[in-house]
């Protein structure tokens, strides 16, 4: 396997009937147990963010944490994280957003982004985009500009470009 989505697809273990019949999980634990693979995906996002000016990377909960600080390290910008409420000790903004059953409800520090400052948004799986587009506007409360959101893994045929993210440039490293 030649390409870094072939590479990154083999090394993610797929669970079926996880959590529930007729999901097929995407477990992402194997790929962080290969520190070749780990480092081939954060080098790629380096290499894809490091001419873009982005000032502060926004990582969600809680997967999301795993790609947004080597990649903040790696970068030389801050990061903010986006968590479910009552995790973060200051001030927050708050967004509600819908679930296929249900809502939830997603927060970040009030001042976790600069006015005007240039965001990257990240986490490991794109599937129905409630949660990154949720984090988006997070991001707008706190001034910022979201320049992209970025994930390890999108789940294309669920089709969250266009139904949660239509107004946001979407990265995949891999697609299913």
């Amino acid at each position: 396997m030649n390409t870094l989505e072939a590479r990154i697809k083999s090394d993610i273990r797929e669970i079926p009937d996880f959590p529930k019949p007729g999901i097929g999980y995407k477990d992402i634990t194997t790929l962080l147990d290969n520190p070749e693979r780990f480092a081939e995906v954060i080098d790629a996002f380096k290499a894809r963010y490091a001419e873009q000016n982005i000032d502060h990377i926004v990582a969600i909960e809680s997967r999301g944490f795993i790609f947004g600080a080597p990649l903040a390290y790696a970068l030389g910008v801050g990061l903010s994280l986006v968590r479910k409420p009552g995790k973060l000790p200051y001030k927050c903004h708050s967004v509600d957003y819908a679930l296929e059953y249900g809502s939830d409800t997603v927060e970040m520090h009030i001042d976790a982004v600069k006015e005007g400052g240039r965001v990257l948004v990240i986490d490991d799986l794109l599937a129905t985009g409630g949660t990154a587009a949720a984090a988006c506007k997070l991001v707008e409360a706190c001034g910022g500009e979201v320049v992209e959101c970025a994930f390890l893994v999108e789940l294309a045929f669920i089709n969250a470009r266009e139904a949660k993210l239509k107004d946001q440039k979407v990265f995949a490293l891999a697609t299913y």
